[in-house]
């Protein structure tokens, strides 16, 4: 059983934007054959770092505002992985790839996501 959450235009904000996790947002379309390849790949990792974090599927062909959405956050290709942190992007990748390549990439986004944590303080602390 996957645990993603399917994001629109409508939800981007409170399931990707205001996350206070690291968030991986998958925007895809099912008319591409690449994202086929991936969608079963990007299922299985969902379940093996459920907890760890959050996984979001965005239809970009869903309706117009999916496919605005998906321009305004730079998206040039499908599939797009892109990986937030409170509203912040920590880095995307773009194209397909193997379980492998998969995992790596959330290794490295989860140690970005840790250094973050660590090195993040909160400015109201500075504000007199």
């Amino acid at each position: 059983m996957a645990h993603s959450i399917d994001a629109n235009a409508g939800n981007w904000n409170n399931e990707v934007l205001k996350s206070s996790v690291l968030t991986v947002v998958y925007f895809w379309h099912d008319k591409c054959q690449w994202c086929e390849r991936l969608n079963p790949i990007f299922n299985q990792v969902t379940e093996e770092y459920a907890g760890r974090i959050k996984f979001v599927k965005l239809n970009v062909l869903e309706n117009p505002g999916n496919q605005e959405l998906a321009s305004e956050q730079g998206v040039m290709g499908i599939p797009t992985l892109m990986f937030f942190f409170q509203g912040r992007s920590l880095g995307q990748t773009v194209s397909f790839m193997t379980k492998e390549e998969l995992e790596e990439v959330l290794r490295d986004m989860l140690d970005r996501y840790k250094r973050c944590l660590t090195r993040s303080s909160d400015i109201r602390n500075y504000i007199a």
